[in-house]
């Protein structure tokens, strides 16, 4: 694997094609309950056991939002991290995730671009039965960062 350098004025940030991270995390419904909060989206399809049972979900499903938070977090905390800011993602919703799912994202780099500092990500999460539920590309721009 050919590995390339991005350097900021602090210290010098190596990341290399194939460069993998992941973090696990169980979605709760007082995660549901938070993100609905945050983001202002009551849809009964997450909110009320009741009437999800009658969707093609068969149950309340997270927000979709909520598990790309997980990758978020995941770029912006770990790889390729702080500093790390989002140009674009284009993402596919797999399977719907439940309350109490424990769900496995993971990141890893595809491709940088060293002139302009800009890294291509590929993401996946899985769920506790290893099915694939989102699946993605990512292109983040590492910010050069003094004093930090």
């Amino acid at each position: 694997m050919k590995t390339t350098s991005i350097n900021t004025t602090q210290s010098e940030i190596r990341l290399k094609v194939g460069d993998r991270a992941s973090i696990k995390r169980t979605i709760t419904k007082k995660d549901i309950l938070l993100i609905a909060e945050l983001i202002g989206d009551y849809n009964p399809v997450h909110m009320d056991d009741h009437f999800a049972a009658q969707t093609r979900f068969k149950g309340r499903i997270a927000h979709g939002e909520l598990i790309t938070g997980l990758i978020s977090a995941l770029i912006g905390n770990v790889l390729p991290g702080p500093g790390t800011i989002y140009l674009s993602q284009n993402i596919r919703f797999l399977k719907p995730v439940r309350p109490d799912d424990t769900i496995a994202s993971t990141v890893e780099v595809m491709n940088i671009t060293q002139e302009k500092r800009i890294v291509q990500l590929h993401a996946t999460c899985h769920n506790q039965h290893d099915q694939i539920i989102l699946e993605g590309e990512y292109t983040v721009l590492i910010e050069d960062i003094n004093n930090y």
